[in-house]
């Protein structure tokens, strides 16, 4: 037996007990903490010994057999597999259990969807969350077309516009349209591949929807309101401060600000390297205030046993980089500060944008700095500029109608 932190561990997990300790130590967990987890290794040895489990035998089935034991016995605590996360990312690491493999796919099309992944991956460069987001949408279609093992190269564009007319009663029409935009690049992919007889993806229907409103960014004011939300007392503020800045002010996305490392920042020159959609890579001019931001952070919050080089490290343990879900609920939370509910991070792009709009910026230069693929898209900008847009209003005619 040995004492680590108060708790007592026993044999199989005794040999690893201070090496655990140390490793949530190094992390960035608190002494607090890192009882607490100590303590559940203690249980959890003491349990395997009783059935006699070795630490090899440490299954996701055996750790949930444990969870449900512990569940009830009456434990209010560490009730899920995820409260020994860290332990089994221990294990892991050492060798001692080894890293769970990915499930093979096994039906047709769980076959035709991996490809699918690997191909809007390899040949398309999508990132892994934008292709997980393809998969998603196209999944009960491709599960439809291989039903009862039909070939694919009997399908029609009857059947395509069948299934997208069936979605239609149940999808809001922007998701309608994101589902006819991944099943064109699907049956592009299929008939390029060979699967289909001919080339369906101009079966796919034009899904119609107009969203008359303007782009909704937030005011100078609102935007001043959420940065000044943020307590820069703390590492938290310093760190949410300087993501709202890049989002505000460069024009960041939420995925961009985290995925941000301290080798992306060129302080000789006053530049950021920003790795965008489909791996795009640009450089962006690091405004002041960003880069005065960025550096009080940096000096002053950000964790020294950071466990990455990303710039914006998770406050709580462990430290790793900060994921885009994390920038989004740190925007959230400024806004609901600041008195203004609900604002995502996407809508300080949106700020951004409008700010230059009216700072007499064009829709070219607009469309550069955030890298809009086509001017399409920053189109859409022109109808926040009501000032230029009244000039080429016609006259209210005045007189009765005849």
């Amino acid at each position: 037996m040995v004492v680590v932190l108060g708790a007592r561990v026993v044999r199989p997990l005794e040999p690893f007990a201070e090496g655990f300790a140390g490793e949530l130590a190094r992390q960035g967990y608190t002494v607090q903490t890192s009882r607490q987890q100590l303590g559940l290794v203690a249980h959890l040895s003491r349990w395997m010994s009783e059935q006699r489990i070795g630490v090899a035998e440490l299954t996701p089935l055996v750790i949930e057999r444990y969870v449900r034991e512990r569940r009830d016995g009456g434990y209010r605590s560490f009730r899920s597999a995820k409260a020994l996360g860290p332990l089994v990312s221990y294990l892991c690491g050492l060798g001692v259990l080894p890293a769970a493999a990915p499930a093979s796919p096994q039906t047709a099309s769980e076959i035709l969807l991996q490809r699918f992944r690997t191909y809007l991956l390899v040949e398309r460069g999508l990132g892994a969350r934008s292709a997980h987001g393809y998969l998603d949408l196209v999944a009960g279609f491709v599960e439809q077309s291989v039903r009862d093992g039909a070939d694919l190269r009997g399908l029609t564009a009857g059947q395509v516009r069948s299934f997208l007319l069936g979605e239609s009663h149940r999808l809001a029409p922007k998701t309608l349209q994101r589902l006819a935009t991944a099943l064109r690049v699907l049956l592009r992919y299929w008939h390029v591949q060979g699967l289909t007889a001919t080339g369906l993806a101009d079966a796919v229907p034009k899904v119609a929807h107009r969203n008359p409103g303007l782009p909704r960014g937030l005011q100078p004011g609102q935007v001043e309101a959420m940065l000044a939300s943020c307590d820069r007392t703390g590492p938290a503020g310093l760190r949410d401060h300087a993501m709202l800045i890049l989002l505000a002010r460069v024009g960041l996305r939420a995925g961009e600000v985290a995925a941000l490392g301290l080798d992306d920042i060129d302080w000789r020159s006053g530049e950021l390297v920003v790795t965008g959609k489909g791996g795009r890579t640009d450089r962006l001019p690091l405004v002041c205030d960003a880069g005065a931001a960025i550096v009080d952070y940096l000096q002053h919050g950000r964790p020294a046993d950071a466990l990455d080089r990303r710039v914006f490290i998770r406050i709580r343990a462990p430290h790793t980089g900060l994921t885009a879900t994390g920038v989004t609920q740190a925007v959230a939370a400024a806004a609901r500060r600041a008195g203004l509910g609900t604002v995502y991070a996407h809508t300080l792009r949106h700020s951004a944008a409008t700010s230059m709009l009216a700072a007499g910026a064009s829709l070219t230069e607009i469309g550069q700095v955030l890298r809009h693929r086509g001017p399409l898209t920053t189109s859409i900008y022109a109808k926040a500029d009501t000032t230029r847009l009244q000039a080429l209003a016609r006259p209210w005619p005045t007189g009765g109608a005849r």
